[in-house]
């Protein structure tokens, strides 16, 4: 989870497997706001009325975490007279959805242009408003309905048609949409008693800054660019060059992975961000060959 730099990403794994704690905590590895983030968040929250008297500015990337029953509205925004939403509120920040499947399809949907522009846009028959919402979409789901497909300890109850129905509420194009899925598999005892420290958060969020202390470098001519995540297929024609050796790689995982253009776009930019976590000037086989193996397991891209 260290590589994730504003990238969406959807965890999939049984109950208790950890998946809501690794979202609450992913806001401690991410960059500080830069002042004028900072000024975007806090216009929001103003706009928003969640301002407090001893907080003129919004210091911290916000974390948002909407329960599935939220309607199109709180999710969007809305109004008589158009407020800020869930998706402007997490502006410059995480909104964890747990549970995706069972946000309605409507409300699903409707997030599928804002990933992509960067902003929502609402029409009301007073006029037409504009929030930014430059956000990391961070999912969270379990395999089946009962939580336990695939698990090696406690037995599946689902039949074989209701686990496709239920994977199949998120639809193809919103699923093209998340950059890293990751497999979030029950915890063995044995870690859960090991008194090994892991690698700890400042030491990943040092990483962190070095990857985006370098992308700031790389778009410093670009004032609309902040990090990898934000580029367009003319970024990524220009900044995601990848060696020789690892074309054949990319080759083979486009036509076997059936990849869309979008994907295969979002492919090579977090293979660029990889290849920056490790400090490397050009995208290897190895980065490319991490960023593939976070697209899904099963089926095609859409």
């Amino acid at each position: 989870m260290s590589g994730v730099l504003s990238y969406n990403v959807l965890m999939s794994g049984p109950p208790g497997s950890g998946k809501t704690l690794l979202a609450r905590t992913l806001p401690s590895i991410l960059p500080p706001l830069a002042l004028a983030e900072a000024l975007e968040v806090t216009k929001i929250y103003s706009v928003s009325g969640l301002l407090t008297s001893d907080q003129p500015l919004v210091t911290r990337r916000p974390y948002r975490g909407p329960h599935h029953t939220i309607s199109h509205a709180g999710l969007v925004g809305g109004g008589r007279w158009p407020r800020p939403g869930e998706i402007s509120l997490a502006h410059r920040g995480v909104l964890f959805l747990d549970e995706l499947p069972e946000f309605g399809q409507q409300v699903l949907e409707v997030l599928r242009q804002p990933l992509e522009d960067k902003v929502v846009t609402i029409s009301r028959a007073q006029g037409t408003v504009t929030f930014p919402a430059n956000f990391m979409l961070v999912g969270a789901m379990n395999p089946c309905p009962c939580g336990y497909a695939g698990d090696p300890v406690r037995e599946c109850t689902c039949a074989a048609g209701t686990i496709a129905r239920y994977q199949k509420r998120l639809s193809r194009p919103l699923l093209d949409r998340i950059d890293i899925h990751v497999e979030v598999p029950r915890v063995a005892f044995e870690k859960l008693t090991d008194r090994r420290e892991g690698e700890r958060s400042a030491d990943v969020r040092l990483r962190v800054r070095a990857a985006r202390a370098r992308q700031a470098r790389r778009f410093a001519a670009l004032a609309r660019l902040t990090c990898n995540a934000d580029m367009g297929p003319k970024e990524v024609r220009q900044f995601c060059g990848v060696e020789a050796a690892a074309q054949p790689l990319l080759k083979a995982a486009a036509q076997r992975l059936q990849l869309s253009a979008r994907a295969f776009h979002r492919v090579l930019k977090l293979a660029r961000t990889i290849a920056d976590l490790a400090d490397a000037e050009v995208i290897a086989a190895p980065h490319l060959a991490e960023a593939l193996q976070y697209r899904p397991r099963s089926g095609v891209e859409g």
